[in-house]
């Protein structure tokens, strides 16, 4: 007997919305009337898991229990001698078996074997190692000193945010679990939850439909023409064409997708941050990664940068902290690259960053220095804006795979 169940992934189509706000129902009123029904929650959240990885996707499903337990095994395990010791060699063990199914689903998408039909990977694998690894992070540090497993597992499952973020922090989380909003408060996060929600499907479904799906093909197949045609390296204004219509989509799409997470976040009564706030008018790139996907970069600053940066400076490794700030930099966006994709255009995309930010840093150097014979006005200000904006896209260009499609012949 074959069984058709409904797969519905997360704010893909107008369907999903309709299933999701009816179930929102009971838990609004709740919260209007200062009451979290945290059992009808936890039904209504398992229900649109397994909605996620049904049919199928059923193999996913699989792979994030086991994953799960995996994981929990090596949080709690953690906690349990952190409470007891603090050596660092166990520290830096949990985290890499917390990060080693990550490693091998992104090592087995860029080399997949045959031989190895069983995937371990599942859709959001990314961003609930992200939570986990920070947890495990913030208990060495004595932040955190004790985890419910409860409130941790909703932390993780958390379907709002499971498939892309953004990345939220446990301690934050919990302060909104463990209460129900006022009624004045809940008012107020209901009007934020319908205005983003609006928002998103402005983003996504309109302006990143338009850009996506409507010119994007169209300037891609004419850039290849073009290239075909023209030899060499292949370049024409197509690619411009093209490297500005793909951030415009890649802005729009992933905003739009982040304002759904936080709306229905908001409707829930937890407050997920927001991850953009107007990239586009950057007055730098350092500006530009403190306004894009806020909650990626932030992570990576805290827990990749910061980190690293206060154990090169304690075991001494360099004396010079503007080299040790520039390793750091690389070190960063080497790994974000990585994380990312093992392709090479992942990797320059890094490699890009790292260097656009060091170069800046010299810049600010100098004109910290220089400040009284370098001008600074609206225009230098605007134009600060117009070339960030176009350092960006050109990064995105490469981000894109489209370089490489164009250049070799695949992506």
């Amino acid at each position: 007997m074959n069984f058709n169940f409904i797969n519905l992934q997360p704010y893909a189509n107008p369907q999903y919305f309709i299933y999701l706000m009816i179930a929102l129902i009971p838990m609004i009123i709740g919260l209007y009337h200062g009451k979290r029904f945290k059992t009808y929650e936890a039904i209504f959240s398992l229900v649109f898991l397994f909605l996620i990885f049904d049919g199928s996707h059923w193999q996913q499903g699989i792979n994030l229990l086991v994953y799960l337990v995996y994981e929990f095994a090596i949080t709690f395990f953690y906690q349990n001698y952190r409470q007891k010791e603090n050596k660092t060699w166990v520290f830096y063990l949990a985290v890499i078996l917390a990060i080693i199914p990550l490693s091998i689903v992104k090592v087995l998408t860029a080399f997949p074997v045959k031989s190895i039909p069983f995937v371990i990977g599942f859709l959001g694998i990314s961003y609930i190692t992200f939570k986990n690894v920070q947890v495990i992070m913030e208990m060495r540090d004595g932040a955190i000193k004790k985890v419910d497993p409860l409130t941790y597992a909703r932390f993780l499952l958390f379907f709002p945010t499971i498939s892309s973020g953004p990345i939220d922090r446990y301690r934050r989380f919990k302060k909104d679990f463990d209460k129900a909003p006022s009624r004045d408060e809940y008012i107020t996060d209901l009007q934020f939850a319908v205005r983003y929600l609006f928002q998103g499907f402005l983003y996504k479904f309109i302006i990143g439909w338009f850009f996506g799906t409507y010119w994007l093909p169209k300037i891609s197949q004419a850039a290849l023409f073009a290239g075909n045609a023209n030899g060499g390296l292949k370049l024409s204004w197509w690619v411009v064409a093209y490297m500005y219509c793909y951030s415009m989509y890649l802005f729009f799409d992933f905003a739009g997708y982040s304002l759904f997470a936080v709306s229905i976040s908001y409707f829930m009564g937890i407050h997920t941050p927001m991850n953009f706030n107007k990239p586009f008018i950057s007055k730098n790139i350092k500006d530009f990664w403190n306004r894009w996907h806020m909650t990626l970069s932030f992570w990576f600053r805290d827990y990749i940068y910061m980190r690293f940066t206060f154990f090169a400076m304690k075991k001494k490794l360099f004396k010079n902290r503007i080299r040790l700030s520039q390793v750091s930099y690389f070190l960063l966006f080497l790994i974000m690259g990585f994380w990312h994709g093992l392709t090479w255009y992942y990797i320059v995309y890094g490699i890009f960053h790292a260097t656009a930010i060091c170069i800046n840093d010299v810049w600010l150097r100098f004109k910290k220095k220089h400040k009284e014979q370098i001008p600074h006005n609206k225009f230098t200000e605007w134009f600060a804006i117009f070339l960030t904006f176009n350092v960006v896209c050109f990064s995105f260009l490469i981000f894109s795979g489209f370089l490489s499609q164009l250049w070799f012949g695949w992506q």
